[in-house]
């Protein structure tokens, strides 16, 4: 019996589910960097984000394997997958469905609905921004709901339901950038950098020969979902949480003690939500250190891609193109660890 099949026996102990958890997730990565190269935080935060139940933002410029990324995890896991190209044609009901009225057999006519690609369970949203902001309120109302309505009837979509975005942060026309509340139904938005030039030498080594390496099937729905518990069980103790609290109450120009570049370049700081990523996001990197309670270095790890997409610049911040994490970085630096 491996780890991970111990971890779902009945009566199993907190470190077995542990043990196990950690056992599937590094399986799942394995697989995954059979196929992408480099990207290892990408990769490790997209999994996070998965097993912590919330969604993804990745952002880069075109040709760094986002797409490939997505579509990837998509068959390594046992999930229902499927692609929407974003453009601005799109209607909420292209991705959402509709229904049909069709012959019933008997000469008589019956309205039937008709699924659309946001019925599935990994869903990867190409090029998000370049839909209009009716088509994106629709995804993001059922990344929040986990449900859809359509024509007065409500569908539950099936968990696991994991929303993986991507949008190209340089070219803005015929863009609609998501709006600040939107991206906030993120529970992080990743970076995806340029590869150095070991990585791009096994890419041409990997993508010139004509043998593309195939990732197999690690684990299943019900599985993620056991794992998401496991997740949930993790000790966050009163004084850990409390930063991950000042931490966020730090992004927040108005309040006491916040850091000189978030008064002098912030509007408005992070929601509830950021906090709540902070605290589910240090859980699974307790659990990957082989811990069963949360520690600060694990939610200082997860303070950017939790937060940066949720600070909200001023006309300073935007005119100087202050990168958030910079700002991060300050905050970073000026809340202590230990409550004074």
């Amino acid at each position: 019996m491996t780890q991970a099949t111990a971890a779902t026996a009945v009566g199993a102990s907190p470190e077995q589910r542990a043990a196990g958890f950690r056992e599937t997730f590094g399986q799942v990565r394995a697989e995954i960097e059979k196929v992408i190269v480099g990207h290892r935080d990408v990769i490790e935060g997209t999994l996070i984000a998965l097993f912590s139940g919330g969604h993804v933002l990745l952002e880069g410029v075109p040709g760094l394997g986002k797409t490939l990324l997505v579509r990837t995890l998509g068959q390594v896991l046992e999930l229902k997958f499927s692609r929407i190209q974003f453009t601005p044609d799109l209607m909420p009901a292209d991705i959402l469905g509709t229904t049909l009225v069709v012959d019933d057999g008997r000469g008589g006519k019956t309205f039937k609905f008709s699924q659309g690609p946001l019925f599935s369970q990994i869903v990867l949203a190409d090029e998000v921004n370049r839909a209009t902001p009716k088509t994106q309120s629709a995804l993001l109302e059922a990344m929040q709901e986990k449900r859809i309505t359509v024509g007065g009837t409500t569908y539950d979509l099936e968990e696991p339901f994991f929303v993986l975005a991507t949008q190209n942060p340089l070219e803005m026309e015929g863009t609609y950038p998501l709006p600040e509340a939107q991206l906030d139904r993120f529970l992080l938005k990743l970076l995806v950098r340029t590869s150095p030039r070991e990585d791009l030498n096994e890419i041409l080594d990997r993508t010139t020969r004509g043998a593309d390496p195939e990732p197999g099937k690690v684990t299943d729905g019900p599985r993620v979902r056991e794992m998401r518990k496991v997740v949930r069980e993790v000790v966050v103790a009163p004084h850990v949480r409390d930063y991950a609290v000042r931490l966020v109450l730090g992004t927040h120009p108005d309040a006491p003690g916040a850091p000189e570049p978030v008064k002098k370049y912030v509007r408005y700081g992070s929601s509830p939500r950021g906090a709540q990523a902070l605290v589910l996001t240090s859980k699974v990197r307790a659990l990957l250190a082989g811990r069963y309670n949360v520690s600060f270095a694990d939610v200082l790890a997860g303070l950017k891609p939790a937060i940066r997409h949720r600070l909200i610049l001023n006309f300073e911040g935007e005119a100087e193109q202050v990168p958030p994490d910079r700002i991060l970085d300050a905050i970073a630096e000026a809340v202590p660890r230990e409550a004074e």
